[in-house]
């Protein structure tokens, strides 16, 4: 199918490119950026007149809940809300149930996703058999089933030697692996430590257990030359570590989630099950050091830490009530609206952020599309987000698409409407005011 992308402002994070011109789209693949050829003769048209046309939004952290939590969230849901977020391609941990350990599973998730010509999903494998954080689970056949690292989830790792020889392992084939920083036994509360949590009664959660961690993590590297991504940064001590790590030439990349870029342990208020979330809300200083090592680059990609939780599971009192909110659809409008707050490179850093910076992180492991992911370039894959950045909409969770309807940033009025979302070249999304 021949698309042309008309009068959009193009911008490309990766090659600064930022002009008002038209795409032209066949075959999945940009075939021109700019001038288009006399000849072209497209099936479809669309007006993007005071829209930008970006690269499709790559986004590290979302749970999709399928297989084993299909009445939190499925596939179909999932990537419908996705796709109607602008996001092209996404990465989900291998929490499921069952884990992600054995390369048929992999292979019929990728499968199951491919088949709804949706979203993109890269899955993570899991780094022990089970999470059970004893016995390595067989990385190579699970990166030939499609795995693009190796995760922990939410599950620490109890012994050190264990994370040792894993990272051995992954450093001997050159995979990447992906883990959040949570000491064992410091990790166990519920909000973090500080006045709030100590005035609510909350069971806290120290920055140590975050520091400790990365510490640890840090060492390793130095002993194994491990590359390694640090999942949802929490703290400005963790922000801090994280930028002497990379200063010492580390390879270690990073992520913050939405909900700790924009919130504190105050927005809790009265025990708002919302914003029950791993890792948990922070203080202020935390929040700005977080936006402020996202602005520098110590914080490489911005992610949804999408965890969609059903009604009853988040019905329940603050400390019993399942961690997690729902993001996909929320993603590029909270980039939006952080970057509202940065200089006049604020638009093109919130976009680098969600395209350019993240297909970094995944590098090779993204295999043939890794060429020209997260950018606009003539002769890549045709993954495009058209948004208008002038609009706003209202976060209402009845008119979320994902199965997961809770969300902190619920009734907010948000920067930022998606309008059309190209999947190679497909038209996955279009939003019911264009149809």
């Amino acid at each position: 199918m021949k698309i042309l992308i008309k009068n959009g402002r193009v911008m490309d994070p990766a090659s600064k490119f930022d002009a008002v011109c038209d795409v032209a789209i066949a075959g999945g693949r940009i075939v021109s950026i700019g001038q288009t050829a006399p000849d072209f003769a497209a099936n479809k048209t669309i007006d993007a007149t005071g829209c930008v046309v970006a690269p499709g939004l790559i986004d590290l952290s979302a749970r999709l809940r399928e297989p084993g939590y299909e009445h939190e969230g499925m596939l179909e849901s999932e990537l419908a809300a996705a796709v109607a977020g602008g996001i092209t391609s996404l990465v989900c941990p291998p929490d499921t149930d069952p884990v992600l350990d054995e390369p048929g599973l992999v292979e019929m998730l990728k499968f199951r996703a491919e088949k709804l010509h949706q979203s993109r999903v890269f899955p993570l494998g899991a780094l022990t058999r089970g999470l059970h954080g004893e016995a390595l689970t067989e990385m190579v056949e699970l990166t030939e089933a499609g795995c693009v690292g190796f995760s922990q989830a939410e599950v620490p790792l109890a012994s050190t030697q264990v994370l040792m020889r894993a990272m051995q392992y992954a450093a001997s084939f050159g995979y990447g692996v992906w883990l959040r920083p949570q000491e064992l036994h410091l990790g166990k509360g519920v909000a973090a430590s500080g006045p709030l949590a100590t005035r609510l009664g909350l069971s806290g959660v120290p920055v140590a257990a975050e520091t400790i961690a990365l510490h640890t993590i840090f060492e390793l590297m130095r002993a194994t030359s491990a590359r390694v991504h640090i999942c949802r940064i929490s703290s400005a001590a963790g922000v801090a570590l994280v930028a002497q790590a990379k200063a010492e030439g580390l390879a270690v990349t990073c992520d913050v989630s939405i909900n700790s870029l924009h919130l504190t342990d105050t927005d809790i208020g009265y025990f708002d099950s919302r914003m029950r979330l791993n890792p948990p809300l922070r203080q202020q200083r935390d929040r700005d050091a977080l936006r402020q090592g996202l602005r520098d680059g110590t914080i490489d990609a911005l992610v949804s830490d999408h965890t969609p939780v059903d009604e009853d599971a988040k019905t329940l009192p603050f400390a019993e009530a399942e961690p997690g909110a729902t993001g996909l659809e929320l993603l590029l409008s909270m980039a939006l609206k952080w970057g509202d707050q940065n200089d006049k490179e604020g638009l093109m850093r919130a976009l680098q952020v969600l395209t350019s910076a993240p297909a970094r992180v995944l590098g090779a492991s993204l295999g043939t599309l890794a060429l020209s992911a997260g950018q606009l370039v003539k002769g890549g894959v045709a993954d495009v987000c058209v948004f208008d950045p002038a609009a706003e909409w209202t976060a209402a969770p009845a008119a979320l698409r994902s199965q997961g309807k809770h969300t902190p940033f619920s009734s907010h009025l948000l920067p930022g409407k998606v309008r059309y979302t190209l999947v190679g070249g497909h038209l996955a999304f279009q939003s019911q005011a264009d149809v």
